[in-house]
C-alpha cells in the first residue's frame, strides 16, 4: 500500500513484498556479483525503491568458493582488522581467506556496496552466503537469478 503526499508516494515497510533470491558465484567476477547482490538487497530493481527504507529482497549466494578475481587482485588483495590497540592491525592474503572462509570473501565486497549506517547493516542480515552449492533455504523457494 502506498500513501500519497503532495504527489510523492512514500511505500511504507510493512507493505513490502519479499522474496528469495538465489544468485550462483560458480565462475563469476567477485565485484560484479557484490553488485548484483547489493542492488537485490536495497530494492533498486523495484519500482517502489525507497533509498530511506529497507525494501530489497532476501539474497542466497552459493559457491563463494568459486568466485573469480580479475587482473594480479588474487595474489596484491589483502584484508585488514584492527583490534583498537597499538600494533593491533592484522592483514591476511586474499589466497589466505578464500581458503579458509570463502563465504566471508563475498560477504565483505557485499557490505562495502551498503549503506554504512543502521539501514546497510539491516539490508546484510538477508544475505546469506554459502561456501559450497547447498544450502537449507530450500522451503523459501528461492527464484534463481542470473547474472
Amino acid at each position: 500500500m502506498q500513501t500519497t503526499l503532495n504527489k510523492t508516494t512514500v511505500t511504507k515497510v510493512k507493505d513490502v513484498r519479499r522474496q528469495t533470491l538465489l544468485l550462483d558465484a560458480d565462475d563469476q567476477v567477485l565485484g560484479r556479483l557484490a553488485v548484483k547482490a547489493a542492488v537485490l538487497l536495497r530494492g533498486k530493481h523495484k519500482p517502489t525503491y525507497e533509498p530511506s527504507a529497507d525494501t530489497g529482497d532476501y539474497v542466497i549466494i552459493i559457491n563463494a568458493d568459486k568466485v573469480k578475481l580479475t587482473g594480479k587482485k588474487e595474489n596484491q588483495k589483502v584484508y585488514y582488522r584492527h583490534s583498537g590497540y597499538p600494533g593491533g592491525i592484522k592483514e591476511i592474503p586474499y589466497k589466505r581467506m578464500k581458503d579458509a572462509h570463502p563465504e566471508r570473501v563475498v560477504r565483505m565486497a557485499v557490505r562495502g556496496m551498503l549503506p554504512k549506517n543502521s539501514l546497510g547493516r539491516t539490508m546484510l542480515k538477508k544475505l546469506k552466503v554459502y561456501a559450497g552449492d547447498t544450502h537449507p533455504h530450500e522451503a523459501q523457494k528461492p527464484v534463481k537469478i542470473s547474472l
